[in-house]
This record gives structure tokens, C-alpha cells and sequence, in this order.
């Protein structure tokens, strides 16, 4: 019996030395399982080229502290969804990649010619790495891989949130007004004199419809860009509503449109039509201009 139990604890001895092995990592395969998935200082990045399962592609430029549209006209993006792209390439790989296979490449889609994204990473003229996003494994996760490494990583981010269409980042706070010193619109203008804001007959506004004023050029959102063809159309038409606003950045000049059930704004900050919301129209364009102006008294 001794001999037989001794039998079988060699035989086990035996077993896990081979599993030992066949599964104990390498100094070289731990290096590569923690290999950062881009293994540079995201400050080094500052031209982002964003492609989709379409072929359709964007790029992104960094222009001081800020993200340009260099397809756009130059047009601000969406800062923070720069950011949000950036740093979960740049930290959100785990410690040990999903898989390493070429077969899993394609089964995550994160092959060089099956992808949901391809992000390429430019420093200057050179590239500095090109990542793939593929499938998802999970809520607001998302298989990603470098295109010059094995490692496939699962990451904090969604495929979703990296367009391939320039118009999906544009920063669509690019026209509030944070801080308007003075106004002036059809039928009435006001001025802010230290904490009083004065209309142009010199009397206070109506302070509901001075705050309503206020708040809808401070948060007003653009939707995106007028089609070419309805550039063209607003280029000729004449504005519902122009608004002059001056305030601690500079003057501006809004121009609102509608056509149909369709809503457009102007800056003569940007040379482009923009699209906004029914509500982001109706609030400076149904201001009540006796009641700003302070000649009706709300009842």
C-alpha cells in the first residue's frame, strides 16, 4: 500500500512540475504582458487621426491648450472628448492582455483589416502608434490593441465616443457667452453698468426675462453644421433675429434662421451656419422686447 500511495504521489509530483512549465511566465512574456498599450507620454500626441468600420476618418489637431477641426475650417473640438480618448489609451490598459493570438484579432476585431476604430497617434510628421478598438466585452469597455504588439487589452472607453465624422466633435459650447457686458438686439438693447443691467431708454429690465436672456447665451448649444446646401441658402437669406453681444472676450455677432421645423445660427466668429434645437431658438429669439426693455410691466 505504501508502495502504491508512493507510486501516485510521484506521479503527481510529476504533473505539476510539467504545469509549472508549461504555464510559468517567462521574464520576456511577463514583460510583454505588461507592455503598455502606448507606451509614450500622451502630451507627445498632438495629431489624432480617427477612422471607422466605414472608412470614414477625421483628424484632430492640437493648437495651443486646445483641439481644432482642420476639416472643419479650423473649428474648436470637443476638448474634453479628446481627453477622454487619450487618457484611456494612455492608462487603461490592465496588468494582463485578454488574448495574444492573430486568431483573436479578428474575433475581437481589432485586426488591421477588421475594426470598429482605427486611432492614429502622430507626434509632428511622425506617428507614434496606431490603436485598434474593437469589439466590447462589457458595459463601457472595449478591446483595443496596438498594432505593433500581440497584447489585446480590454479598457475603459466605448467605441461610440470616437467618431469617424469630423462634424461629431465639434465643442458644442463653441457660441455661449459666460460673461455679456452689453446687448443689442431688433427693438432693444441693454447695457451692464458694474452689478445693474440698464436698457437703452434707460430703464431696469424686467429681471425674469433679463435672467431668461442671460442664461440662454451662456448655455446655448449648437447641434452641428447646416448641410452644404443649406450653407449656401442661409448665406442669402435674411436673419430672423441678429443679437450683438459684447462681453469680456470681444464682441460677437448671432444671427438666427429657421427654416420649416429647422433651426440655424451664425457667429461672426466662425464662417459657417451652425444647426440648433427648437428650444436654443425660441430662447433668444422669443425674448419679449417690452419687458426687456423695461416699458411693460410683468402683471
Amino acid at each position: 500500500m505504501n508502495r502504491k500511495i508512493s507510486s501516485l504521489l510521484w506521479v503527481l509530483a510529476l504533473q505539476c512540475a510539467l504545469a509549472l512549465a508549461v504555464f510559468w511566465p517567462s521574464p520576456d512574456g511577463q514583460r510583454k504582458a505588461h507592455e503598455p498599450l502606448a507606451p509614450f507620454p500622451r502630451e507627445r500626441v498632438d495629431v489624432i487621426y480617427v477612422g471607422d468600420e466605414f472608412d470614414n476618418e477625421t483628424v484632430l489637431a492640437r493648437a495651443g491648450e486646445r483641439w481644432i477641426l482642420p476639416e472643419l475650417e479650423d473649428l474648436p473640438a470637443d476638448t474634453a472628448m479628446v481627453d477622454k480618448l487619450l487618457e484611456a489609451i494612455a492608462t487603461g490598459h490592465s496588468a494582463w492582455p485578454a488574448a495574444t493570438t492573430i486568431a483573436a484579432r479578428q474575433r475581437f476585431q481589432v485586426a488591421s483589416y477588421h475594426y470598429r476604430r482605427r486611432i492614429r497617434l502622430f507626434e509632428g510628421d511622425g506617428m507614434l502608434a496606431t490603436i485598434f478598438l474593437g469589439s466590447s466585452p462589457g458595459f463601457r469597455k472595449v478591446y483595443s490593441r496596438n498594432e505593433s504588439q500581440h497584447a489585446i487589452y480590454s479598457i475603459a472607453f466605448n467605441a461610440h465616443d470616437a467618431p469617424g465624422d469630423s462634424g461629431a466633435w465639434l465643442d458644442r459650447k463653441l457660441l455661449q457667452t459666460r460673461t455679456p457686458l452689453a446687448i443689442v438686439a431688433d427693438g432693444y438693447s441693454l447695457q451692464r453698468d458694474g452689478e445693474t443691467w440698464l436698457s437703452g431708454i434707460g430703464r431696469v429690465p424686467d429681471q425674469r426675462e433679463l435672467l431668461a436672456l442671460l442664461d440662454a447665451l451662456r448655455s446655448l448649444q449648437i447641434e452641428g453644421l447646416a448641410s452644404e446646401d443649406q450653407q449656401r441658402d442661409l448665406a442669402a437669406a435674411e436673419a430672423d433675429l441678429v443679437l450683438k453681444v459684447e462681453s469680456l472676450a470681444g464682441a460677437v455677432t448671432l444671427e438666427l434662421f429657421h427654416e420649416g421645423d429647422r433651426h440655424f445660427i451664425h457667429s461672426s466668429e466662425y464662417p459657417v451656419y451652425f444647426t440648433i434645437s427648437a428650444d436654443g431658438y425660441d430662447r433668444l429669439a422669443g425674448i419679449d422686447v417690452g419687458l426687456i426693455s423695461g416699458e411693460t410691466d410683468l402683471q
